[in-house]
């Protein structure tokens, strides 16, 4: 259909918005119309206005369909407007672990893994928030491509979610939540030993090794071999169990760590 109450001129110029690949800003549509920057930047507000253009963040808009029936209620793929938004990145966290299944609990937030220096570390993308980890680049590894319609997307693999978590509990709800999801992941069809280590060596952070050992002593898993890996390849400094609560916690000299945060074994 036509986008109503837009003139002929209007409507062509948002025909040409159309063919942008992905959100785009206001100097991105000067540039696909040829026209002045403070025109182009009107041009989107009115649009956005109208809800013919949807801002999945400040500044940054993707073009509405022309076939929605009320363009102002359409809302984006936010993984897809978010992976464009915070290129290049990956869905991480809480949110790889919906995705998997490792995880029965439903967040609202979405988490991503960016390495675009930004100066902010929440976002938003037309109404869902979104928590922005930044990390170098060469920590961009791990992932796979799912379809999100007609593009793919990033997420982090189940054993590269599993170490992010471990790296940063607050990526997954806290150290509480991190433990049940370590569970199902040793309990599941994605449970892969090998790689976990891999992804914890190529990581860099030794203080996983003590949280994933840890772990798996408290949540009585039967992993012996793996319980000794990560003695042996732990760092030799005292972290918190959880660095995102204030309590400092008692010592735990086997594994280096300050037990801040009691963990009961989930499943049966």
């Amino acid at each position: 259909m036509s986008p109503a109450g837009l003139t002929a001129r209007n409507r062509g110029l948002l025909a040409r918005l159309h063919q942008i690949d992905g959100p785009f800003t206001a100097d991105d549509a000067a540039s696909a119309l040829q026209v002045p920057r403070p025109r182009a930047q009107r041009l989107v507000r009115y649009l956005a206005d109208r809800g013919w253009l949807a801002r999945v963040r400040r500044g940054v808009y993707v073009a509405v369909p022309l076939s929605a029936t009320v363009p102002e209620e359409w809302r984006a793929d936010v993984w897809r407007a978010a992976a464009q938004a915070y290129s290049p990145c990956y869905i991480a966290g809480w949110s790889a672990c919906e995705h998997w299944g490792l995880t029965e609990q439903i967040f609202r937030d979405l988490m991503v893994v960016s390495a675009r220096r930004i100066g902010f570390r929440k976002g938003e993308v037309q109404g869902t928030p979104v928590r922005i980890k930044v990390v170098d680049s060469a920590r961009l590894f791990g992932t796979v491509g799912v379809w999100r319609g007609s593009e793919r997307v990033d997420v982090s693999d189940p054993s590269r979610t599993v170490v992010d978590l471990l790296d940063d509990p607050s990526m997954g709800g806290g150290i509480r939540h991190v433990a049940e999801v370590l569970e199902e992941y040793f309990d599941g069809a994605h449970r892969d030993e090998e790689l976990l280590l891999d992804y914890c060596e190529r990581f860099g952070n030794r203080s996983v090794y003590k949280r994933l050992g840890y772990l798996l002593e408290a949540l009585g898993l039967d992993e012996a071999g793996l319980i000794g890996i990560c003695r042996d390849r732990m760092s030799s400094g005292v972290v918190p169990l959880d660095p995102g609560i204030d309590a400092a916690g008692a010592r735990d000299s086997n594994w280096n760590l300050r037990v801040n945060a009691r963990i009961d074994r989930v499943a049966a």
